[in-house]
């Protein structure tokens, strides 16, 4: 065994392995199956819990029938509202707002939708559990429900969310009186569902009167802080696992199944499993709502604007009110004389929504871009020439600077790369045989925030540093990113750096989500590695192994100044669309992005490539229906649900622009969502240019495409 000293450790300060290309270090694992999920992990004397979900979309519990399962083979216990253990909801959750009640497991007799969690079976085998669950007989008093969603629904209220529920500046109906060119629509997206390729799983056990969960999430300091409070702990008492995670998407935070498994180990005392099934994913796991947006825009004859409303509804439950804060993007891109925007909601006898990737952004993009389309075409402008006449020089809403703000170079060089200079801006031109041809274009941005995290590193004795943070691979490559942040930081190869993630006990961190967690983790990475990479040089004639450094970036972060922190980004559409048979061809897709600088080049090409096939899916294919009478979906599963497949992607090219963020140590921006900001409105902006109709309802369905092409509207 050899022991690194500084003058072994150090590499040429002229190398830098951020910016780099650089396969993911735990993909030999994935691709051979060493590496283990939450559901695949072994325990001795595993127990597994099957979840039981009301038949009803609104009622009380009458009565369970836990005698004839408690008599079937290996059933070990019924859980449900009459004997689970009490937990306690009365607290202030993750980003300031309080537990979604759908973790108050088995706490009353009150069913809220269908699919409402109302018993568990514990068994020996996930076989007898499945069995015994499906045999168990639930009772219930059932009562009217009312799952019908619309802009015109009477119980509409403003509510804030992440970011206040309305701001307004100026007079906008003076404004919109003196435009000389007027634009009010209505567009509406569908229910989405996040559906990632690992299902929900939870294991829970007591280990030493230590509780101890392993989970597939996307924040283990998170979820102990939420089953600490929940289950009356003390968090040094719980400790969450999480080492792979096979996606996210927002929502793989606190859901009923790890409650659940706690609930159970607690009282069998031995090891319990809980795993969603994907039917359950669509009533336990979270969705994005649909939304009804109104968006009013007035524009003097140049194309800029004076007045500018955006205006969005989304459906909630009764028990918790969720905003998708669709109007939020308005708030950001573009700037008016009068400029109101509002989120609103209305309560029904459904899921609680959750976080989405992009939430708010995704669908108030569609909305907002397709609009700006509009106006463009009647001012006789080109849609890029609209939005650069309307670059805003502070935040529109919030007045404050930009950190960074890049969008008119991405369009710039969107524009030569994608040729758009030879395009003839008028609709139904162009055919290649019996497909009609357009292209089109909309501007994205999500915002660059950064959470206080801490991490520890440590340097080894044989002359490599292991780094440990409580960070989330929700398949995004952040092992990977932290490995090259480390190296550059420690001035070592990237070899000789062991990035550890996905557990509570390394200390708190930033949850994956937000486009935040690569950047959050990187500054703490970046300040225990630099502070040790110190240490090493100082004492050069000490023997380094066994030295640890950890970092807490709560100041440093809290030190910002405040300003508009956003990445950019220019969507770029070509498409094809059969009007004969209503079928609508993405053929190629171009994003180009400032979204800070980009620590490792090939995952991050995947990231928004990954966004923009998703917003092919979101344009095209994702939408979840309602049935009115049963309160449920027509199809709860991927049969049903349709989703964009190989043969629904084309060439979609990735790639983006200098833009560092100077206010952070490494220059991150964050780049998880933003790929799919922007990419429907393309889209739908490019079927437009093909065919002469515009489609303001999502998905762009073949039947809506026929119905559109013989002059029927569209519903």
């Amino acid at each position: 065994m050899t022991t690194a000293t500084p003058s072994t450790t150090a590499k040429t300060s002229s190398t830098a392995f951020v910016g780099t290309a650089h396969t993911r270090v735990e993909g030999l694992e994935k691709v051979t199956g060493a590496a283990r999920y939450a559901g695949e992990i072994p325990f001795a004397d595993l127990a597994h819990g099957w979840l039981v979900l009301s038949t009803v979309a609104r009622g009380r519990i009458r009565s369970v029938d836990t005698a004839p399962v408690l008599g079937m083979p290996g059933v070990l216990a019924v859980l449900h509202h009459e004997n689970a253990p009490r937990v306690d909801t009365d607290f202030v959750g993750m980003m300031g707002v309080p537990p979604d009640p759908t973790c108050a497991l088995f706490q009353h007799d009150r069913v809220p939708h269908l699919g409402w969690p109302v018993a568990l079976v514990v068994a020996e085998t996930s076989e007898q559990a499945r069995e015994a669950a499906e045999t168990l007989v639930v009772h219930y008093d059932q009562e009217p429900h009312d799952v019908a969603f619309d802009g015109e629904h009477p119980g509409a209220h403003p509510v804030d969310g992440y970011m206040p529920a309305v701001a307004e500046k100026g007079d906008l109906e003076a404004e919109l009186a003196a435009s000389a060119v007027v634009l009010d629509a209505e567009y509406t997206t569908p229910e989405e569902h996040h559906n990632p390729m690992e299902p929900h799983a939870a294991t829970a056990r007591w280990d030493g009167g230590r509780l101890e969960v392993v989970d597939s999430n996307q924040g283990a300091a998170w979820v102990v802080g939420e089953l600490a409070k929940l289950f009356s702990l003390d968090p040094a008492a719980v400790r969450v696992r999480s080492e792979h995670v096979g996606g996210g998407f927002g929502s793989k935070s606190v859901r009923a199944h790890q409650v659940a498994a706690v609930m159970a180990t607690t009282v069998l005392q031995r090891p319990v499993r809980v795993v969603m099934t994907r039917r359950q994913m669509f009533s336990l796991a979270g969705y994005r709502s649909p939304t009804t947006q109104r968006i009013r825009l007035g524009a003097d004859a140049e194309g800029r604007l004076r007045a500018l409303e955006h205006r969005s509804l989304n459906l909630t439950s009764t028990v918790r009110e969720f905003v998708e804060p669709s109007s939020g993007p308005a708030r950001v891109m573009y700037d008016a004389d009068a400029h109101h925007t509002a989120n609103l909601v209305v309560r029904l006898d459904v899921p609680t929504p959750t976080w989405m990737r992009a939430p708010g952004e995704a669908p108030g993009s569609f909305a907002l871009e397709s609009a700006l389309d509009e106006l463009a075409e009647k001012c006789g402008l080109d849609p890029i020439e609209l939005r650069l006449r309307n670059e805003p020089e502070r935040g529109p809403v919030s007045g404050l600077p930009f950190s960074s703000r890049n969008l008119a170079a991405c369009f710039r060089e969107g524009a030569r790369r994608f040729g758009w200079a030879g395009r003839d801006a008028r609709p139904g031109l162009r055919r290649d045989g019996r497909w009609l041809l357009g292209t089109g274009t909309a501007a994205a941005s999500f915002g660059a925030g950064a959470a206080p995290s801490t991490a520890v590193v440590t340097a080894q004795a044989d002359g490599t540093f292991t780094v440990r943070i409580a960070a989330a691979d929700i398949g995004t490559g952040a092992r990977t990113a932290l490995t090259l942040v480390a190296a550059d930081a420690l001035e070592v190869t990237p070899d000789r750096i062991r990035v550890r993630i996905g557990d509570s006990d390394f200390g708190p961190a930033m949850i994956a989500g937000g486009s935040m967690g690569t950047r959050s983790w990187a500054w703490a990475v970046t300040a225990a590695a630099g502070e040790l990479r110190e240490r090493l040089t100082l004492g050069a004639d000490v023997p380094p192994e066994g030295i640890t450094v950890r970092s807490d970036t709560t100041e440093a972060i809290g030190a910002l100044a405040r300003k508009e922190r956003h990445s950019f980004g220019a969507q770029f559409a070509e498409v094809a669309v059969d009007v004969t048979t209503g079928e609508v061809r993405v053929r190629r897709m171009l994003g180009i992005f400032a979204a800070g600088r980009i620590v490792n080049p090939l995952t991050a090409r995947n990231q928004f490539v990954g966004g923009m096939t998703w917003g092919i899916s979101m344009a095209l294919h994702e939408e979840a229906v309602r049935d009115r009478a049963s309160g449920g979906h027509y199809g709860a599963d991927l049969a049903g649900y349709h989703v964009a497949t190989h043969a629904d992607v084309p060439h979609i090219e990735a790639d983006w622009v200098d833009d560092p963020d100077p206010d952070d140590p490494v220059g991150i921006k964050g780049i998880g969502e933003i790929g799919i900001v922007g990419a429907a409105a393309a889209i739908a902006n490019a079927v437009w240019h093909a065919t002469g109709v515009r489609h303001r309802n999502l998905p762009i369905r073949p039947d809506r495409v026929l119905r559109a092409a013989t002059g029927v509207p569209n519903a």
